[in-house]
């Protein structure tokens, strides 16, 4: 590995940057959207009880004491509570975009390295048939030899590029995904919170 390294030439150094930075958003990615995943629905149904049994109160303490996206919604929906659903909804609202934000957070940056990756190994690939051409005008005559080392930099490069843009790509189509699935869990966990909170009201109307 290290001889194809060497043998890659100067691309691979850049190659090796950009893969060494990709493998640490996408860890950083994984540990971030793990503790941000909840059972959605089992937290609902708590807040719910929390809710009729034991007040506002005690369903703010519940989700200060959670973490994730979907318990910090509801925390800033249920603080206030108390100006009525409007500021409720809208705070949910507020509180979600900045959420989806950081779930979203470093997808771009991935996004990128499966970009620049393939066009650093073509630069490489460029560098070394450019290198080759060289030798050849230097020589004056077409040798197998004298092509050889420019020929084996610009096909190391070019699969290098490949080999670091394909599982990144794959990650960054992963994360998309999962991000996907828990902004659906917010809106419709907020959705299903505002109309018990509509419903407590009209309870209490009654």
């Amino acid at each position: 590995m290290l001889d194809l390294f060497y043998d890659g030439g100067w691309a691979m150094y850049p190659l090796l940057a950009t893969l060494v930075f990709g493998l640490a958003v996408i860890f950083e990615r994984f540990w971030a959207l793990a503790r941000a995943s909840i059972n959605t629905r089992k937290f609902l149904q708590n807040i719910k009880v929390a809710l009729r049994d034991e007040g506002i109160t005690a369903a703010q303490e519940m989700c200060a004491n959670t973490r994730g996206p979907v318990a910090s919604i509801f925390h800033a929906g249920l603080v206030r509570v108390d100006r009525g659903l409007e500021q409720v909804e809208k705070a949910i609202e507020n509180a979600g975009t900045i959420e989806m934000s950081f779930l979203e957070k470093g997808l771009v940056w991935l996004a990128t390295v499966a970009n620049i990756a393939p066009m650093l190994g073509f630069l490489g690939t460029v560098s070394g048939m450019i290198g080759a051409f060289a030798s050849i005008a230097e020589a004056g005559d077409v040798n197998a030899s004298i092509v050889a080392s420019g020929i084996s930099e610009a096909l190391i490069t070019t699969a290098t590029g490949l080999a670091i843009a394909i599982p990144i790509q794959a990650a960054h189509n992963y994360f998309v995904s999962r991000v996907d699935r828990l902004i659906i869990d917010m809106e419709e966990s907020a959705n299903d919170l505002i109309d018990y909170l509509i419903e407590m009201e009209m309870e209490k109307t009654a």
